[in-house]
C-alpha cells in the first residue's frame, strides 16, 4: 500500500475528522517522507511498499460483544480479555488491526465524569479537549516513526480522569494484530488531572505470518499536580512484528508516574518509556522485562529527565537472552543543573541462557549539578551449574530448574503486576523455549 497524500485524505475521510487533524496528518507525512530511519539502536530494514496503513473495521464500535464479528470475538475470547474485562476492570477497550471494534466503562466512572474513549471518538467527542494535548509532548517529526504514527494513527485510546477522582480498578485497552503485513498505528492520549490516580493496562498480540509486520504506536501520558498514574503493558508481538514505540510522561509537582513494561515477541522492539519530572518532589520509575528468542533483538530500557529540585527516578531492568537472541538495555538519566538535591537509581540485570545469546548495557548518565545523586548497577552473568545441579537434586527436571532460576529472576517485576498478567507472565516465558 503506497503511503501518500490520497491514502492519508482518505483515511481521514472514512474517520469523518476535523480538518485541523488531516492537516496535522499532512504535515507529519512529509516529515515521514523526508526523515531517515533513527541513527540509534538495532538495524531496521522495512519494505515500507508492502505493509498496510489501514484496514477498515468490519462492523461498527459497539459495547456489545454479541454484536462484534466471529473472528474477532473469537480471538478475544481465547485470549481471555473478555473474561478479564468482567473480573477485574472498570473498562476495556479492543482493536483489531486498525480500529477498536469493541468499548465499554462502567456507569460508575460514567457519573464520576471520567472519559475513557478510543481516540477517534474523544477527537469527535472533546475536541478542544484532545487537541490541547495532542502531539504536545512527543513532536510529530521527532524521528521517522513519530512522524509515521502522526500520519496514519487509527485508534488507540484516550482517557481524562477529572481532579480528585480514584479508579479503584483497571482500564485496559488489548492491541490485536491479525493480518498479514499489518501495520498498527494506535495514539494513546492520557490525562490525569490534579489529586487523581489511574491505573492502566495496555495488552498486545499479533498473529503469526511470514512476512513483516510493523507496530509504531505513539503515548503521552500527563500527570499533574500529586496525581498518580501507572502504566501497565505486557506486549507479545509474534516473531515477525517491528515493534518501534514511543511512550512519554511529564510529571508535575509531586505527581508519580509508574511504567512497568514487559516484552516478550517481536522480532526488533524499541521501546524506552521516558518520564519528564517538569516540577519539584516529582517522582517516576520503570521496571521492566524483556526477553529475547531465536535471534530476536531487544533493544529496551527508559529515559529519565529531572528538570526540577527534589525530583526521584527508579529504573529496574531486567533481560533475557537464549536461542541466539540479544537482549540491550539502552537508557538515559539526565538530572539538569537546576534539579539540584535530585536523586536517581539504574539497575540492569541479564541473564543469558546459552552461548549463542549476547547482552549490551549501552546507558547515558549525565548529572549536571553538584547536590544530587545517581547511581547506576548493571550485572550480566548466565545461569550456574552449581544451581542447577542443587535442584536437580530435589527431584527437578534440568527444565523445570531453569524455569524457577528465572521466574526468580524476574520476581521484582512480577510482584507488580496483577495476579491474572502473573500466571499469563510464567506461561509466556515457559513457552519461549
Amino acid at each position: 500500500m503506497k503511503l501518500n497524500k490520497e491514502l492519508i485524505t482518505k483515511i481521514s475521510n472514512i474517520k469523518q475528522e476535523p480538518k485541523f487533524i488531516l492537516k496535522k496528518r499532512l504535515d507529519s507525512l512529509n516529515a515521514f517522507l523526508s526523515l531517515p530511519n533513527p541513527n540509534f539502536g538495532p538495524s531496521i530494514n522495512i519494505d515500507y511498499n508492502t505493509i498496510t496503513y489501514y484496514k477498515e473495521k468490519v462492523n461498527n464500535l459497539t459495547d456489545n460483544w454479541d454484536k462484534v464479528n466471529k473472528e474477532a470475538h473469537r480471538t478475544f475470547k481465547e485470549l481471555g480479555v473478555i473474561d478479564a474485562e468482567k473480573k477485574y476492570l472498570n473498562g476495556l477497550g479492543t482493536q483489531f488491526d486498525s480500529e477498536v471494534i469493541y468499548h465499554n466503562m462502567i456507569k460508575e466512572l460514567t457519573d464520576k465524569k471520567v472519559i475513557f474513549l478510543d481516540t477517534d471518538t474523544a477527537i469527535k467527542k472533546h475536541p478542544k479537549l484532545f487537541n490541547k494535548y495532542f502531539g504536545t509532548l512527543v513532536k510529530y517529526n521527532e524521528n521517522k516513526f513519530t512522524a509515521l504514527n502522526s500520519a496514519v494513527f487509527s485508534g488507540g485510546t484516550f482517557i481524562y480522569v477529572p481532579p480528585n477522582t480514584h479508579l479503584d480498578r483497571p482500564l485496559q485497552s488489548y492491541f490485536r494484530i491479525n493480518s498479514k503485513n499489518m501495520g498498527q498505528f494506535e495514539r494513546t492520549l492520557i490525562i490525569v488531572d490534579e489529586n487523581s490516580s489511574l491505573h492502566y493496562i495496555e495488552g498486545c498480540t499479533a498473529k503469526t505470518y511470514t512476512e513483516d509486520a510493523l507496530h509504531a504506536a505513539v503515548v503521552e501520558i500527563f500527570v499533574e499536580k500529586n496525581a498518580y498514574c501507572r502504566y501497565t503493558t505486557i506486549q507479545n508481538w509474534s516473531n515477525d512484528v517491528y515493534n518501534l514505540v514511543t511512550k512519554r510522561a511529564i510529571v508535575k509537582e509531586g505527581g508519580n508516574m509508574q511504567w512497568i513494561d514487559g516484552n516478550i515477541g517481536s522480532s526488533i522492539n524499541m521501546k524506552y518509556p521516558c518520564c519528564i519530572l517538569k516540577e519539584p518532589y516529582s517522582t517516576a520509575s520503570c521496571i521492566s522485562i524483556a526477553t529475547s528468542n531465536n535471534n530476536q533483538i531487544q533493544d529496551t530500557g527508559a529515559k529519565m529527565i529531572h528538570l526540577a529540585p527534589h525530583t526521584k527516578s527508579n529504573i529496574i531492568a531486567k533481560s533475557i537472552a537464549k536461542n541466539g537472541g540479544k537482549s540491550n538495555y539502552r537508557g538515559l538519566v539526565k538530572i539538569h543543573k537546576d534539579a539540584h538535591y535530585s536523586t536517581a537509581n539504574i539497575k540492569c540485570d541479564t541473564i543469558i541462557l546459552d552461548e549463542f545469546s549476547s547482552s549490551d548495557t549501552i546507558p547515558t548518565n549525565i548529572v549536571e549539578n553538584n547536590s544530587s545523586h545517581l547511581e547506576h548497577e548493571a550485572t550480566i552473568f548466565k545461569i550456574s551449574n552449581d544451581k542447577l545441579y542443587y535442584l536437580m537434586s530435589k527431584g527437578l527436571s534440568e527444565n523445570t530448574a531453569k524455569e524457577l532460576i528465572i521466574l526468580g529472576f524476574i520476581d521484582t517485576f512480577k510482584k507488580e503486576l496483577p495476579m491474572e498478567y502473573a500466571v499469563e507472565l510464567n506461561r509466556l516465558l515457559k513457552g519461549t523455549d
